[in-house]
């Protein structure tokens, strides 16, 4: 006999500018399009179809059923367009809440990563309470140390990650 999953809430987090809200069908196509453009994604693990990058929205959105953190669309408040996405999560194998986000190439330079994070961060510091939250962030990618460095997290040292080293940034709960 099937059951159905109990409902997961995702949290919603406004800021002055954006609202962190959950994933939808309807954010799919700018989604893909983003993740399929090799500038956006110089840093990140190559997609090559759609059905890739739908596996990895929908396991995106499914993070809050297992771990009840996740991933948010970032939502420009002024016209309701998606900018992007943030996440605070949980690796397979991981002890620390993890930040990170991806912000579409067509909003670069404008401060959603930076503003969209800072909300993740605290929401992951303060509401959940966890001692930490880390990033894994290639050397080469400046634009994301700098967002890590703007939200207040510090490069901790360097560690494996898949098949290449990167940076590990940490923040830490006051206290």
């Amino acid at each position: 006999m099937l059951h159905a999953s109990p409902a997961v809430s995702v949290p919603r987090i406004a800021t002055p500018r954006l609202l962190l809200r959950e994933l939808r069908p309807a954010d799919f196509d700018d989604y893909a399009e983003n993740l399929l453009d090799p500038t956006a994604t110089t840093h990140l693990s190559p997609v090559k179809t759609r059905r890739d990058a739908w596996k990895v929205f929908t396991s995106m959105a499914g993070t809050w059923m297992l771990h009840g953190t996740g991933w948010w669309g970032v939502e420009l408040v002024e016209t309701g367009k998606l900018a992007g996405s943030v996440g605070l999560f949980f690796r397979e194998d991981a002890i620390d809440a993890e930040i990170g986000w991806i912000i579409y190439r067509s909003h670069w330079g404008k401060g959603y990563a930076s503003e969209a994070a800072v909300a993740a961060l605290a929401h992951g510091l303060q509401t959940l309470r966890r001692p930490r939250v880390v990033a894994h962030i290639d050397a080469g990618n400046a634009a994301s140390i700098r967002v890590s460095e703007k939200i207040g997290m510090c490069y901790d040292r360097d560690v494996d990650f898949g098949d290449q080293r990167v940076g590990l940034y940490v923040a830490s709960a006051p206290g």
